[in-house]
């Protein structure tokens, strides 16, 4: 009889022990020694995009460009707005000196491309994290609540997205007398945050209705902890994706309204004032438009691809 009673307090200490003591998520939790964690969505994804060279490659080439514009002393020691006309500087090709030759007005073109990567980039990221938090709030709300407040949220995001998104960036940066990266992400913001609040909005709808959302809500779950802590985490990946493309599209974007003459000016340094002050030289000097028209496609497109890496692994049917 004691033999019994030992054996079972043994088996119950053990199993309490095994209660108290559960691993957290994603570490091992039985099995042969080495076996592979266990990972969810986003381990799953990391370790698909590290394997992946056109994820990699375009990751390589955005951090580069962040590094010039973050820490462009480090690329070059030379002022950008050092112009000088006079000595046959102007429209000088690329030398030992000037690795891409000189602009128009005698600047180095190598450090106004380094220098030139800040704007562009700011502008972008200002703007990819301002969409990002109104159009996802929005969404949210709509996609959540449901009802009169999502009647409500969608009706106002039919009416920007109404609105041409070229055209009504143009009237906005005209009507206001200071462009600077603020006021043109300002404008990128207030136009573009309609497509990210339509992705979460039908992201969340479906997310609501997954069975374990449902038995967190059965068991009493308030509802900022069902959105920040349920349904959030699983909604959030086409919006990552979707932000991705976004900060390649507002590059381009910046490109575009200032050379339409509504963006950047002069004595500001960006790739789209490159494109926009040697568009005319493209036949005798090409180095002149071929160089700014380089960078701004290359990070489009790196963005691009990142996005669409992110796409094949965080979409389960895609792998």
């Amino acid at each position: 009889m004691t033999d019994v009673v030992s054996s079972g307090a043994a088996r119950t200490s053990a199993a309490g022990t095994s209660l108290d003591h559960t691993p957290p998520s994603g570490e091992v939790t039985g099995g042969e020694p080495g076996q592979q964690p266990e990972a969810g969505l986003w381990g799953d994804a990391r370790r698909q995009l590290i394997r992946k060279p056109m994820f990699v490659i375009p990751t390589i080439f955005v951090l580069i460009m962040t590094s010039l514009a973050v820490v462009p002393f480090l690329w070059t020691s030379k002022d950008p707005l050092a112009c000088t006309v006079s000595g046959g500087l102007s429209r000088n090709p690329p030398s030992a000196e000037h690795w891409f030759g000189t602009s128009i007005l005698g600047c180095d073109y190598y450090a106004q491309a380094i220098y030139g990567a800040r704007n562009s980039l700011l502008i972008a990221l200002v703007g990819a994290i301002g969409v990002v938090l109104i159009g996802g709030v929005i969404g949210m709300l709509a996609g959540f609540f449901g009802g009169w407040t999502d009647a409500i949220l969608s009706r106002v995001t039919d009416i920007f997205l109404g609105l041409p998104f070229l055209l009504g960036a143009i009237v906005f940066l005209t009507v206001l007398k200071t462009r600077n990266p603020w006021t043109i992400a300002a404008a990128l913001i207030i136009l573009g945050w309609t497509v990210i609040a339509r992705i979460m909005r039908g992201s969340v709808i479906a997310a609501k209705h997954l069975d374990y959302v449902q038995a967190a809500k059965a068991l009493g779950a308030s509802r900022s902890r069902l959105m920040f802590r349920h349904i959030l985490p699983n909604a959030v990946a086409p919006v990552v994706v979707y932000a991705t493309i976004l900060l390649g599209l507002f590059v381009s974007a910046e490109a575009t309204l200032t050379f339409l003459g509504v963006g950047l000016q002069p004595p500001s340094v960006s790739w789209g004032i490159m494109i926009t002050q040697h568009d005319g030289y493209y036949h005798e000097d090409p180095f002149l438009l071929l160089i700014p028209v380089g960078f701004v496609v290359g990070t489009v497109l790196s963005f691009i691809l990142i996005g669409d890496a992110l796409r094949d692994a965080l979409d389960p049917r895609l792998r």
